[in-house]
């Protein structure tokens, strides 16, 4: 099954000029989905996978299907102010400024193993503060797997710049 055929394209979303790559459409393909979340968890099964820490928001339906799978644990990683303990917070820039990414402080622990999980790798910023988060909490980022890679933004060679593993079930051209 060819995955993009099941990944809506939006033009001119948010802003003109992007091509948004909208997942929804493959979650709400059974078969669609179930291949998406058996091709994140097969290149990991075998291997110790402590946690699985999934992006906001659609970075928790794939991480949370996958740490199931794993039989292991999830993390989810939230937009600043949205969770209710103490956090660990990560700045990252924007087109248009910053934005912040918080893990609960006692999410991770030294030593851990964790998969990053997200539907879409783009110019890398988030992933790339999701994976200090995890790092400052003690774990380690054995790999970063996305559904989409957009590899002309750059992110997939950011990630792996930083000496991590960048697993994508496939790419679109463009913004």
């Amino acid at each position: 099954m060819d995955l993009t055929k099941v990944i809506r394209t939006i033009p001119d979303y948010p802003k003109p000029g992007i091509m948004f790559r909208d997942i929804t459409t493959l979650l709400n393909d059974a078969r669609g989905f179930r291949r998406a979340v058996d091709e994140l968890v097969l290149p990991h099964a075998g291997t110790r996978i402590n946690k699985v820490a999934g992006i906001e928001a659609r970075g928790f339906i794939l991480g949370g299907a996958v740490a199931h799978q794993l039989s292991t644990s999830f993390v989810p990683v939230r937009k600043k102010g949205k969770l209710p303990y103490q956090t660990y917070t990560q700045e990252y820039d924007l087109e248009y400024g910053t934005d912040a990414v918080e893990i609960h402080i006692d999410a991770i622990n030294a030593g851990e193993r964790v998969l990053l999980v997200d539907d879409l790798i783009a110019t890398g910023g988030t992933a790339e503060a999701a994976i200090k988060l995890i790092e400052r909490a003690g774990g380690e980022v054995v790999a970063c797997s996305f559904i989409v890679d957009l590899p002309d933004l750059g992110g997939r060679k950011r990630l792996e710049s930083l000496g991590k593993n960048v697993i994508a079930l496939c790419e679109f051209e463009g913004e």
